[in-house]
């Protein structure tokens, strides 16, 4: 089975929504390809106005964050009916830097991905090793710790829709990337805990991206390796660059 790739940027928070509007407009004729996903992970207030510029497009919407419950007093949170209502396709889940800087665990990010497919919502679940954790030589015992939790009580067919975006935190806005070879290692190895898991055609269907660097000159390379079925793009995602990574 040939899984369709998927390219998605990550916005983080960057851009406001004029200047959204914009980037938009700079990237519309540069990521056109058919034969991909692409995604824009955008900021919150971001959201109405990039999905409005990518109407008629080949272009989804995703959003980075948001929180467990549909409604109710969370001041500040977003909710999945509201990124649903707006347009919102795909969702960031335990990406991290929500991890580190804003202390969300794997009991939080195991409930956003529930809540997620619960509301229609595509998760992009992230995972990933720090430094210390990849020099001890104990980063796949992690990352597969990571999947089992933030997993837990989903099921296949869910799975089957999921995108797991493998993201060493060592590569991440450092201009450091895995090798192609380190980054099938550890796709190659997630595909196998979700085939342990679940089975064989779930792992078959998950769609793994890296994420960690990923820019014009080695996307080719990384994209070409079996089990990476795209990339979870930072910096890049916002300059003209994220064409030939689409179309990489």
């Amino acid at each position: 089975m040939s899984r369709r790739r998927i390219i998605a940027g990550n916005w983080k928070m960057n851009k406001t929504p004029s200047e959204a509007v914009e980037l938009c407009a700079t990237l519309k004729d540069l990521v056109k390809n058919d034969d991909v996903d692409v995604v824009y992970c955008v900021p919150a207030i971001d959201i109405v106005p990039v999905a409005n510029a990518v109407k008629g497009t080949n272009v989804h919407v995703g959003a980075e964050n948001f929180y467990i419950e549909d409604k109710g007093a969370f001041t500040g949170e977003i909710s999945a009916p509201m990124l649903k209502d707006a347009g919102v396709e795909y969702i960031i889940i335990g990406h991290s830097e929500r991890r580190d800087i804003f202390g969300e665990n794997d009991i939080l990010i195991n409930q956003k991905v529930k809540k997620a497919f619960a509301s229609g919502l595509k998760p992009i679940l992230c995972c990933g090793e720090s430094l210390a954790l990849r020099k001890a030589g104990t980063y796949t015992e992690w990352i597969k710790r990571q999947i089992k939790w933030d997993l837990d009580g989903v099921s296949a067919d869910e799975v089957k829709n999921l995108v797991i975006a493998y993201e060493p935190i060592w590569a991440i806005g450092t201009g450091e990337t895995a090798t192609a070879d380190q980054a099938e290692e550890v796709c190659k190895m997630i595909r196998e805990t979700i085939a342990d898991m679940y089975d064989a055609a779930t792992a078959e269907a998950v769609r793994i991206q890296y994420g960690g660097s990923m820019n014009a000159g080695n996307a080719a390379e990384l994209l070409a390796k079996p089990d990476i079925d795209g990339g979870l793009i930072g910096g890049a995602s916002l300059k003209p660059d994220f064409g030939q990574i689409v179309n990489a």
